[in-house]
């Protein structure tokens, strides 16, 4: 055999080898590479509008936060003045119940001053009548009725 006329052959079949994978194995390998060259780059460009959307929802997040402290704020102040609010009545509701009570208190005192003036006023006039008793048992006498007078009087 010879050597040219086999490296011809070979070289005829390795061109007829090239041929075949040019017309039939090429284009699907370049179509796969492709696609998958597609396909990385729809993967960075939706990591990027991921990473987009991230920053977009830690501000939404944080802006979130910030409106909820300010409302929990808003409504700590507002307890607070309504505890005020409540504190205020319940201090005008104990002045008036205080108001009252003092008011019951001085009334019965009064009544009480009156009723002792009442029997005061009946102690004395039993005094009265027990002193004229003991005038008229006596003998009548001017000076010493003066005197028991005056001593009533000063009793009185």
């Amino acid at each position: 055999m010879n050597i040219n006329a086999t490296l011809i052959g070979q070289a005829i079949w390795f061109a007829l080898f090239i041929w075949i994978t040019m017309k039939y194995v090429w284009p699907p390998l370049q179509k796969a590479m492709a696609d998958r060259q597609a396909q990385i780059a729809d993967g960075l460009a939706a990591a990027e509008r991921g990473k987009n959307e991230q920053e977009l929802a830690a501000k939404r997040s944080a802006d979130a936060l910030r409106e909820a402290k300010g409302k929990a704020a808003e409504l700590v102040a507002q307890a607070e003045k309504r505890a005020q609010q409540i504190v205020e009545e319940a201090k005008g509701t104990a002045k008036v119940e205080h108001d009252k009570i003092v008011t019951s208190a001085q009334a019965e005192i009064d009544q009480e001053v009156e009723r002792a003036r009442q029997q005061l006023r009946e102690r004395v006039a039993e005094l009265a009548v027990a002193g004229a008793e003991k005038i008229l048992r006596k003998e009548i006498n001017a000076s010493a009725h003066a005197d028991m007078l005056v001593a009533l009087k000063q009793d009185l």
